[in-house]
């Protein structure tokens, strides 16, 4: 996970690849993120304020990709394996897609512990 923190931008998204600056944000991988942080912090597996301030600051993140109908925005569709870099940068974003909303359940349940 420590790994993991010097990819999170500064709006508090992971990227769609994470080790690409240049990739688009995503909202199902910084769900997930955000959960394991929080689990993790929960859990007493990591310790230490940067891993409670990342988990927060995903959460906040997520929530400004909320429409108004709570949907989770910028979620990338179901992608497969590919030894092409373009195919996962060019992957289509979803709104309402299950898994970024699901990840976003699953973050705001351990956030709530």
């Amino acid at each position: 996970m420590a790994g993991l923190l010097k990819y999170q931008a500064k709006d508090g998204m992971w990227r769609q690849v994470v080790n690409d600056p240049k990739a688009w944000k995503e909202s199902s991988c910084t769900g997930m993120f955000t959960y394991a942080l929080a689990a993790g912090v929960n859990h007493g597996w990591l310790r230490g304020r940067a891993y409670r301030a990342a988990a927060r600051k995903g959460w906040l993140a997520l929530c400004r990709h909320l429409d108004s109908k709570y949907n989770v925005r910028d979620v990338c569709i179901l992608t497969e394996h590919a030894n092409n870099w373009a195919y996962y940068l060019s992957r289509p974003k979803q709104t309402g897609n299950l898994h970024g909303q699901f990840s976003m359940m699953w973050a705001a349940r351990q956030l709530w512990r």
